[in-house]
C-alpha cells in the first residue's frame, strides 16, 4: 500500500468546540487513526469570525493536522468527515515528503534554521542577536 503525507484543515462549529474542546481534538485523531493513519501533529489553529455564514454559523474553529495515511483510505476519511456533525468544512492537501519535517516543526511552533545558513552567518545573526551578546545554543 502506498502512503502519503497530508496537511488538513478542519473548520469546526465553534459552539461544539466550546462545549468539548478535548472531544474535537480526539475526533480528529480518531478519524485518522481508525483508518490506519499516523498523526504527525494536530493542533488548534484559530477561532474567528467567518467571512460568510456557513449553515447559519458566524464563527468557526480551525484545526490544523499533518498526518500520514494510505492513499486508498483518503476517500473513506473524506466520507467520515462529511458525516461529522461538528465539522463545517475540511480540506486535505498532499504534501511533498521533502517538506514534511519543516511543516511539522512550524506547526509545533519550532523555529527551523537550515544548517547551511548557520555555517555562513555567526550564530547570533541567525537568531537575531547582536555580536557582542553571548548566545546559548542547544543541541538536539
Amino acid at each position: 500500500m502506498a502512503s502519503a503525507f497530508y496537511e488538513s484543515l478542519f473548520l469546526f462549529d465553534s459552539n461544539h468546540y466550546a462545549r468539548d474542546p478535548g472531544g474535537i481534538a480526539s475526533s480528529v485523531q480518531s478519524m485518522i487513526t481508525d483508518l490506519g493513519g499516523e498523526i504527525l501533529v494536530s493542533r488548534l489553529w484559530a477561532e474567528q469570525r467567518l467571512a460568510y455564514p456557513i449553515d447559519g454559523h458566524q464563527k468557526g474553529t480551525y484545526w490544523l493536522a499533518y498526518f500520514k495515511l494510505d492513499t486508498q483510505k483518503l476517500k473513506e476519511l473524506n466520507r467520515t468527515c462529511q458525516l461529522n456533525e461538528a465539522l463545517l468544512r475540511f480540506l486535505f492537501t498532499r504534501v511533498d515528503p521533502r517538506l514534511v519535517d519543516a511543516l511539522v516543526a512550524h506547526a509545533q511552533e519550532k523555529v527551523v534554521v537550515p544548517i547551511d545558513q548557520l555555517e555562513r552567518q555567526p550564530v547570533g545573526a541567525a537568531i537575531g542577536v547582536d555580536d557582542e551578546e553571548e548566545v546559548e545554543v542547544e543541541e538536539e
